[in-house]
């Protein structure tokens, strides 16, 4: 996970993003405060047991209703490492995001087994995408 999220946050570093400011939280430090000020949020967990991280869980539990209506159409990217199967991980964020009325920006990345090259270049393509949005 580590490995994918720096690249993430690799894809927003291009020279046309220098105006975004990234700000990286685990899941279990985040707040609604912080979603609040985000412009745009990138996602990542690892697939447990078909379901997304608990810490994620935590998270998107705790900022749901408080930031409901204040955060409609949020852009947002999502990327998920698994063993075998990453399904049931990426069905249940999208579900809670589906509720958020948040806006997928770019495609999610998917990564299952030991992660590759391509997956490290998706991961900086999904920070960069999201990241842009924030510039148009």
């Amino acid at each position: 996970m580590q490995e994918l999220l720096e690249a993430v946050r690799r894809g927003t570093s291009h020279e046309e993003l220098a105006d975004v400011d990234v700000v990286v939280r685990p899941a279990l430090s985040a707040t609604a405060s912080d979603l609040l000020a985000a412009g745009a949020v990138v996602l990542g967990t690892p697939a447990n047991l078909g379901y997304m991280s608990g810490a994620l869980k935590h998270f998107l539990d705790t900022v749901y209703y408080p930031t409901l209506e204040a955060k409609v159409g949020l852009p947002y990217g999502l990327f998920v490492h698994g063993g075998n199967d990453t399904t049931g991980a990426v069905r249940s964020v999208e579900k809670v995001v589906g509720g958020l009325q948040w806006r997928q920006a770019a495609d999610h990345v998917v990564v299952t087994g030991q992660v590759g090259s391509a997956d490290l270049e998706a991961c900086a393509e999904l920070g960069g995408t999201v990241a842009a949005q924030l510039v148009l």
